[in-house]
């Protein structure tokens, strides 16, 4: 008779030894970073990070300076807190860090993708050529027209829409955002009212998914968590399904371009579809809150509204919205937007905080601003959280956690450049789109989207909070690190189309 009790103590011995010991052995070599492994074998400092990341960097950075190596996990993370120092490893001529691992590591976890060879250069390439220029022209156009069909509904502007409506702010924002841009990438069919009840499904379950994304990536799901998110990567592979996209019309060139790419390199339908579940997040996974903060800043700054409302008076005209109408304008009226431009950025400062990392391939040396020079070791991860390092830093941006509508302005107007740190000239002082080979490639299509939403409300609508003496919530500390950061609660706000006498 086999005695599976003492099998199984020597089975979880043994693996606890193979997870553990490397983490008890590994000591700070010499000109490596300060080393700290944290109070639990394997597990290090996983537990405070994942709390609250942003004030354990804070913690951290204060206990051994800008640059400092910590356990995760069983994964050692060096983390560079000095600005200064980033370009070495954002350009990494020597090659020796990579992104592109890590990153298809991610996106095969969490959704399911598998990327082929060049796939990272093939988005880029797609992004340069249908996100940028007259691409993003042709998308911005998709995008107002779609933005009018959510916003105002198939027939356009009806009766009574001058009605006062009251709404979560934030629901109401990522909603929009969402269903615009998924139907401006995937297109619509014959029928507007079927597309919008699709569109409205599809964001119901994304926000499921979505709230359990950051525990998701860190392996923090209970059992039945597990399941549902098998369950909803399951349900946006078939209703973002290649063999829908005969019956739709409008499918963005981007889109068609990347699937294409994949269809000629062999790429089943099944990848492919989860290959648009990657994308549809990638791309709509920030607008909506972005746009959230954007607007709350502007209900709580009266100063900094009535600057944006008269700056899209100037740009947009006298433009009404008669009944029956969808909003019309010159898309060309969104490189005339130096003050709005300045708020989404100021917007982005505030709320937007992505971790950028790169595996080492082989031993690195950094020479720091500073002269000093640490050594990574090959298999660790380089980590940089700007939010922390540069967003923060009171020498970069002055009093730091305050909106600034203006902050991005120079006196006479123009667009804000010079920022400085130690009195060097910085040259990234806001890195919400990360940098180097990491940097969004749809940053500027997600830049015009923001532009267009927030310049439709401040326009068209009156809108005022319900309680205007309620303070702006505190950010999901669940969120340090991955985008842009939620709300750890939303406001009520009240809304209306502006009346037309």
């Amino acid at each position: 008779m086999v005695l599976w009790g003492p099998v199984l103590g020597v089975l979880l011995v043994v693996i606890a030894g193979y997870l553990c010991l490397p983490g008890l052995f590994r000591q700070q070599r010499p000109h490596e970073p300060p080393l700290d492994k944290g109070p639990w074998p394997w597990l290090g400092h996983v537990i405070p990070f994942r709390k609250n990341m942003f004030e354990f960097l804070k913690h951290m950075r204060a206990k051994h300076g800008d640059v400092f190596t910590v356990q995760l996990g069983g994964q050692y993370f060096t983390f560079v807190m000095d600005p200064l120092s980033f370009g070495p490893i954002l350009k990494d001529v020597e090659r020796k860090l990579d992104f592109v691992q890590y990153a298809e590591e991610l996106v095969l976890k969490v959704f399911g993708y598998s990327a082929g060879q060049g796939d990272h250069q093939m988005i880029r390439s797609a992004s340069t050529k249908y996100l940028m220029g007259d691409g993003l022209k042709d998308l911005n156009k998709a995008m107002l027209n779609c933005l009018s069909l959510v916003m105002l509904g198939p027939t356009g502007r009806s009766r009574g829409a001058d009605r006062w409506q009251e709404d979560s702010l934030f629901h109401f924002c990522y909603r929009i955002l969402f269903k615009a841009g998924f139907l401006s990438l995937f297109g619509c069919t014959e029928d507007k009212e079927q597309d919008l009840l699709q569109a409205e499904e599809l964001f119901v379950q994304f926000r499921k998914f979505d709230l359990l994304f950051p525990r998701f990536v860190y392996s923090l799901l209970w059992p039945r968590e597990w399941l549902a998110v098998g369950q909803l990567q399951q349900l946006f592979h078939k209703m973002l399904s290649v063999e829908h996209f005969p019956e739709r019309d409008g499918v963005s060139s981007w889109i068609h371009y990347m699937l294409r790419h994949l269809r000629e390199g062999g790429v089943t339908p099944a990848m492919q579809d989860k290959f648009n579940f990657m994308m549809l997040w990638a791309s709509q996974g920030n607008t909506g809150p972005t746009s959230f903060w954007a607007l709350l800043f502007l209900l709580k700054h009266p100063e900094a509204m009535q600057a944006v409302r008269e700056e899209a008076t100037q740009v947009l005209r006298e433009a009404r919205l008669e009944a029956n109408q969808y909003f019309v304008f010159e898309l060309s009226a969104l490189q005339c937007t130096p003050v709005l431009d300045s708020v989404i950025q100021e917007t982005l400062r505030l709320g937007a905080a992505p971790t950028l990392y790169r595996r080492v391939h082989e031993d690195y040396t950094l020479k720091t601003a500073s002269e000093k020079e640490y050594l990574f070791r090959h298999g660790d991860v380089v980590a940089l959280f700007p939010y922390l390092s540069v967003h923060m830093d009171p020498e970069i941006h002055p009093d730091p956690t305050a909106f600034k509508y203006n902050r991005f302005l120079n006196p006479n107007g123009s667009r804000k450049v010079d920022f400085y740190k130690a009195g060097k000239k910085i040259h990234h002082y806001t890195m919400p789109w990360g940098a180097g080979v990491s940097v969004c490639p749809g940053r500027f299509f997600a830049f015009s989207e923001m532009k267009l939403f927030v310049l439709l409300m401040v326009r068209y609508f009156d809108l005022e909070l319900v309680d205007p003496d309620t303070p702006v919530p505190p950010m999901d500390p669940q969120r340090w690190g991955f985008g842009t950061i939620q709300p750890s609660h939303s406001v009520r706000f009240r809304y209306r189309l502006q009346p037309t006498e």
